[in-house]
């Protein structure tokens, strides 16, 4: 699996591994009749070396609900599991400001070398003026002072048009960069922090000791494989996106919303303790439990759609599995008494 947390993954197996990884990928694309093409390679890569718990589950998921993987999961996938964002993005934007903080050098270089050469002249005509008495060499030296302050002016000026230009284009440069870190770290379908996000989210929360109360929910829709057989992949599609949503109206600003994989979604609530944490996850199972969902072309109602939560509040010896892992306990636990309901880990 990757071993960096750099835009493009870094793969450190030795090559007696990689052709017993191969021989074990390319009998997956026949099987399940997956497209061979790089972005699949990579998935099915990590699949098989089995370093990544979460890629396997989501991909088992996959295969066992659809046979296949087609491209939009695959792209999906690909972007939460394996590369982060595009390098071709960063590159451009980091050449972009390397140009623009270039040209603003030269403005600089010119000016101050102009303005050393100006302070040279000034000073040997200064000797000038004191050592001539003529009137009219008094004007020639006076008259070259002039022209060369003016030039000088000029150039000061442009060096001041290329700054404010380079400031206003590096402004634009950041904001460029922010939305591709954004489309680095948000989920395609729901808007929501992807995968990435989510995990730099828990290793900052790991890494910092100390603070508030942290709790983290997990969320999974009920039945959603029904969903998706009964109704249509787009109509699922549209179910995760409402529950998104529903799940964004309750928590606080503060909190962290991302989609975990499939139908899981994952709330991180710093500064809250797993009362306050109920209380929230609560009230977003009550809602959707009332909620009729209806597909738009017919006002067809979807019937009752509900999720199963499982909670958890961080101790002192967690890592982020350890953290994780009490969640989804508790999930499975929710999900195995009954499902629509909500239990601790």
């Amino acid at each position: 699996m990757p071993q960096s947390k750099s835009v493009l993954p870094v793969y450190d197996f030795s090559l007696s591994l990689n052709d017993a990884y191969r021989e074990k990928i390319l009998p997956l694309f026949t099987q399940h009749r997956i497209a061979a093409n790089p972005i699949n390679y990579a998935l099915l890569y990590d699949y098989v070396a089995d370093q990544n718990p979460e890629l396997k589950k989501a991909i088992d998921a996959l295969l066992a609900e659809k046979k296949t993987l087609e491209m939009k999961e695959s792209q999906e996938l690909y972007a939460s599991f394996v590369c982060s964002a595009s390098l071709e993005s960063f590159e451009t934007i980091q050449e972009k400001i390397h140009q623009v903080l270039n040209r603003a050098s030269d403005a600089v270089d010119r000016t101050f070398s102009q303005a050393e050469q100006a302070g040279d002249g000034f000073e040997q005509k200064t000797t000038l003026l004191e050592n001539t008495s003529d009137v009219a060499n008094h004007q020639a030296i006076i008259l070259d002072i002039i022209r060369e302050t003016r030039a000088l002016a000029a150039t000061t000026q442009a060096m001041q048009a290329e700054l404010t230009r380079a400031n206003a284009e590096m402004e634009e440069l950041r904001g460029e960069l922010i939305s591709v870190r954004k489309v680095a770290t948000t989920d395609g379908l729901t808007g929501l922090l992807n995968r990435h996000a989510f995990q730099d989210v828990m290793d900052d929360i790991i890494d910092h000791e100390g603070g508030g109360a942290v709790t983290l929910a997990i969320l999974d829709i009920d039945f959603f494989k029904q969903v998706n057989d009964t109704w249509g992949h787009p109509m699922g599609d549209s179910v995760i996106k409402y529950v998104a949503s529903l799940v964004k109206k309750h928590v606080a600003d503060h909190h962290h919303v991302a989609r975990y994989g499939g139908e899981e979604l994952v709330i991180v609530m710093p500064d809250t303790d797993k009362r306050t944490a109920w209380d929230i996850s609560e009230n977003i199972r009550c809602e959707m439990e009332k909620v009729r969902l209806k597909r738009k072309s017919d006002d067809q109602s979807l019937g009752e759609i509900t999720v199963s939560i499982g909670l958890t509040e961080k101790r002192d010896d967690d890592s982020v599995d350890s953290f994780i892992s009490r969640a989804d306990s508790a999930l499975y636990r929710a999900k195995q008494l009954g499902r629509n309901r909500i239990e601790e880990g």
